[in-house]
């Protein structure tokens, strides 16, 4: 059996049916999904926190602290890409799902692709 937590950035109140929070450390809220074998086994809400202590790198370890192993995002800049990829934490790019639920289908139908440095922005968008 293989289990991944995955952190989806959502908009509030997060859950299935939330929209997605385009940009990962800008989120209202994370929708956390635990998946495995492919269905969805539990899933719950995390606060963020705020990027001032830590900058960029702050939510990367807090989702980290929370046993995270999947990222599904449409936006987050270089920095955080490269601290998620540091902490063994798979980020896919999930920016043109229309709600948290169907990035995490797309997600465990394996039809998502790893987020790529093409796809970081400036950061703050």
């Amino acid at each position: 059996m293989s289990k991944t937590v995955v952190a989806v950035p959502s908009a509030l109140p997060g859950g299935m049916e939330a929209g997605m929070g385009m940009h990962f450390g800008h989120c209202d809220i994370y929708t956390v999904v635990e998946v495995e074998d492919g269905k969805i086994v539990a899933q719950s809400t995390l606060p963020p926190i705020p990027h001032q202590q830590g900058g960029c790198m702050a939510p990367v370890q807090y989702l980290a602290q929370h046993g995270v192993t999947a990222l599904l995002a449409g936006g987050m800049g270089m920095r955080p890409l490269m601290g998620f990829n540091q902490m063994g934490i798979q980020v896919f790019f999930a920016g043109d799902q229309p709600s948290v639920g169907k990035a995490v289908e797309a997600f465990a139908a394996g039809r998502l692709t790893p987020f790529t440095v093409e796809n970081t922005c400036g950061g703050g968008h």
